[in-house]
């Protein structure tokens, strides 16, 4: 006649409260009905947030797929201005030179609308006090004096000579936005 195997319990810790207990089933990882009731609702739980999760990238993955070229155009500028005013946190105006609580701007050279190969040039893009930008126009004449100092005539010229268009694509707009969203946060990082 067969015999049939005994179950030995070993003593075990239980995975909620940390006691010691001895198991009355082979695989058995809580000391009580209590214990086992926590842990099957941190597991639900678990599995909420793991659905959740999956959802929410769906549901950005969707968004994603309806955002027009315009979109990440958008998106791409914001991303580069947002890293333009954080690399230049520490410096004033760039046209009129001045530090203060007012609102600044990324503020390109040669603008955006005349030079859109320029765009996402890093040279081309400074820290620019709102009212230089807005009210001024950019305020170039005091713009042009304070960049040569910054980058050097040579990259001045370099600007202000001819460039080939650029048609950007809607996955070029992608990876600058994902560069420049990268490099922001590098900074900010960096400045804890």
């Amino acid at each position: 006649m067969p015999t049939q195997k005994t179950f030995s319990a070993k003593q075990k810790k239980c995975k909620v409260c940390g006691s010691e207990f001895t198991p009355s089933k082979p695989m058995q990882k809580v000391c009580s009905l209590a214990c086992a009731l926590s842990i099957a609702s941190l597991a639900k739980a678990k599995r909420e947030r793991t659905a959740l999760a999956a959802d929410k990238k769906l549901t950005r993955e969707k968004l994603d797929a309806m955002k027009t070229r315009a979109d990440w155009a958008k998106e791409a500028q914001a991303a580069f201005n947002k890293w333009v005013r954080l690399r230049d946190a520490a410096h004033p105006c760039i046209s009129c030179g001045r530090h203060h609580q007012g609102q600044y701007h990324a503020g390109h050279y040669m603008s955006r609308g005349a030079h859109p190969e320029l765009t996402y040039e890093p040279l081309n893009c400074h820290k620019q006090c709102a009212p230089c930008n807005t009210h001024l126009s950019g305020n170039i004449a005091l713009y042009r004096g304070r960049l040569i100092e910054k980058v050097g005539a040579e990259a001045v010229d370099w600007l202000e000579g001819p460039h080939e268009p650029k048609h950007y694509t809607t996955d070029d707009l992608k990876a600058i936005k994902a560069d420049y969203t990268r490099k922001a946060r590098e900074l900010e990082k960096a400045r804890g």
